[in-house]
C-alpha cells in the first residue's frame, strides 16, 4: 500500500517507521526543512517539504496515487483541511488527528465524514480510555479489549511467591480458554512454548475469556483491591478526559495542577470530584489531600522526568499503584525496572488504532505492546485467506508469533494444533514486530 503522512513529528516518525517495517509505500510530507531531513535519513522513505494541502503537492504523481493519507500534525485545521483536499485529489481514504475535545460525539464524526475525512483521532481522549480501563483492573500493567470485550490481554507482573514460577509452562493448570502467549524478562519479550518456565519478576501477557482471566489474575500478580479514589496530576487534555470518565465511573477523583485557567475549567466539568491549583511536588499539599490513601495516582504532566519523580513520591507515601504518561518511549523500560506499575504511552496507543484503520479489511484492532516490542492483533479469517479451513499445524505459521485465542460462533477457546480457522472467525495474534508482514500474508 503506498500512504502518505502529513506531519513528520512524533506520531508521524513511529507511524512512518512501523509501516515501513511493514513494506509499505511511505511518503512524508512536512514543512520544517529540520523535521523533514531527521526522517529522510532514518527511514526508508520518500519525504516532500511542504504544506499537505497545497494543491502543487496534491497533484504530484506519487501523492495522487496513494491509497490512504494520515494527516498527524500539530493543528487539527491543517489536518483537515488536508484530508480534504486529498479527497478532492482522489486518495481514497484519510485519517485526521483532531485534539478538539468536542469532536468526539457520533453527530461530529459523521460531520467530519461528510467533509471527506473517514477517521478521526483524539491520542489524548484514546489515552484516558487506556488508563481508565487499566484502573478498572488494578493487578494489571496493560489491560486490552479485543471481539467487541469478549477476549482480553492482561499484562502482569509476576509475583516472587507465585505458584506459577518455576513450572514449564506445558504443567501449568490454566482454564482452558487462556493462554500465556509472550513474556518479558530483561527488557526481551520472549513468545513462549510448553517448555518455558516463568521467574520472578517477569511480565506475562495472558489472553483469554475476561471472566476466567479474573478467576486465575491473583495466582500470578499481588492482589490489588478495587479502585475507589484516584488522584491526577496534570490537568492537560488527558487528565481532563480521564477525570470526566472516572467520575462518570464512579471513583472519586482528585486532579492537582499548576495552571489555574485549567483547574478553573475542569472544576466546571466534574459534579463531586476536586481539583486543587498547586504544584505536584508539594509534598505537604501531597499529604494534606491524601496521597497516600489514594488507590491509584496517575501523572499526566508534559515532563516525563517529572511523572515519574511524581509517582516515586506516592509509591513512598503508600500509593498502591502509580501509571505514568511518558513520551519518550525509550523511558519505559527503566520507568518499569524502578517500580512504576504501568507506562504509556499516547505516541504509541495512537500509532495502534491508525495502523488498525491501515490494516483495514480484515484487521479490527492493533495494540502496540512495551514501547512496540511485541503487537497484537484482532483479525477476521476470511474465506480466502491461507489459514481458512485448515489445521493450525499444517499452516506453518511464522516463528515468533501465535494465535492465542479464536472466537467461533460467540464462543471463545484456545487453539492447539489441531484446531481449524473457519472464515469470519475472530483470531488473536501476538507477535513480535520482525514477523508481522509475514503474519499478514497469512491472513
Amino acid at each position: 500500500m503506498r500512504v502518505v503522512i502529513v506531519g513528520a513529528g512524533k506520531i508521524g516518525y513511529s507511524l512512518a517507521q512501523c509501516l515501513v517495517e511493514e513494506n509499505h509505500n511511505v511518503i512524508v510530507i512536512e514543512e520544517d526543512e529540520t523535521r523533514r531531513n531527521i526522517i529522510q535519513n532514518s527511514l526508508d522513505v520518500m519525504t516532500i517539504q511542504g504544506n499537505g494541502a497545497s494543491p502543487k503537492i496534491l497533484l504530484d504523481s506519487d501523492v495522487r496515487s496513494a491509497d490512504l493519507m494520515i494527516a498527524v500534525t500539530d493543528s487539527d485545521e491543517v489536518n483537515m483541511v488536508a484530508c480534504m483536499a486529498a479527497k478532492q485529489a482522489g486518495i481514497a481514504r484519510t485519517i485526521a488527528r483532531i485534539r478538539d475535545a468536542e469532536s468526539n460525539g457520533e453527530a461530529e464524526t459523521e460531520f467530519h465524514r461528510s467533509l471527506g475525512i473517514d477517521l478521526t483521532i483524539n491520542p489524548e481522549y484514546v489515552t484516558a480510555l487506556e488508563i481508565s480501563r487499566n484502573l478498572m483492573i488494578p493487578t494489571a500493567l496493560e489491560v486490552e479489549d479485543f471481539a467487541d470485550g469478549k477476549v482480553r490481554l492482561l499484562e502482569l507482573k509476576i509475583r516472587s511467591e507465585s505458584p506459577m514460577i518455576r513450572t514449564p509452562l506445558a504443567n501449568l493448570e490454566l482454564p482452558d480458554n487462556v493462554l500465556i502467549v509472550g513474556i518479558l524478562r530483561q527488557n526481551k519479550i520472549i513468545i513462549p512454548n510448553g517448555r518455558d518456565i516463568l521467574l520472578p519478576n517477569d511480565n506475562v501477557f495472558l489472553v483469554g475469556e475476561p471472566k476466567s482471566l479474573d478467576m486465575i489474575k491473583d495466582d500470578f500478580a499481588n492482589i490489588l483491591d478495587p479502585v475507589k479514589r484516584v488522584m491526577i496530576i496534570g490537568a492537560g487534555r488527558i487528565g481532563r478526559s480521564l477525570a470526566v470518565i472516572l467520575e462518570k465511573a464512579g471513583i472519586a477523583v482528585k486532579v492537582i495542577d499548576k495552571d489555574e485557567e485549567r483547574c478553573q475549567g475542569l472544576a466546571k466539568m466534574l459534579k463531586h470530584g476536586f481539583v486543587y491549583c498547586g504544584e505536584g511536588t508539594d509534598i505537604d499539599l501531597l499529604i494534606e489531600e491524601g496521597v497516600g490513601d489514594a488507590d491509584a495516582v496517575v501523572c499526566l504532566t508534559d515532563d516525563d522526568k517529572l511523572n515519574l519523580l511524581l509517582a516515586l513520591l506516592a509509591k513512598e507515601m503508600g500509593t498502591k499503584k502509580t501509571i505514568v504518561r511518558v513520551g519518550r518511549t525509550e523511558y519505559i523500560p527503566l520507568m518499569e525496572k524502578v517500580g512504576i506499575d504501568s507506562v504509556l504511552s499516547p505516541r504509541l496507543i495512537t500509532v495502534g488504532f491508525i495502523l488498525s484503520h491501515v490494516r483495514r479489511g480484515n484487521y479490527v484492532s492493533v495494540s502496540l505492546l512495551e514501547g512496540a516490542k511485541a503487537q497484537a492483533m484482532e483479525v477476521i479469517v476470511s474465506s480466502s485467506s491461507k489459514v481458512a479451513g485448515k489445521k493450525l499445524k499444517d499452516i506453518s505459521f511464522p516463528p515468533n508469533s501465535l494465535v492465542g485465542a479464536v472466537v467461533h460462533r460467540q464462543g471463545v477457546y484456545v487453539p492447539n494444533g489441531n484446531s481449524i480457522l473457519y472464515p469470519n472467525d475472530r483470531a488473536i495474534v501476538f507477535a513480535l514486530p520482525d514477523t508481522i508482514s509475514k503474519v499478514e500474508k497469512f491472513f
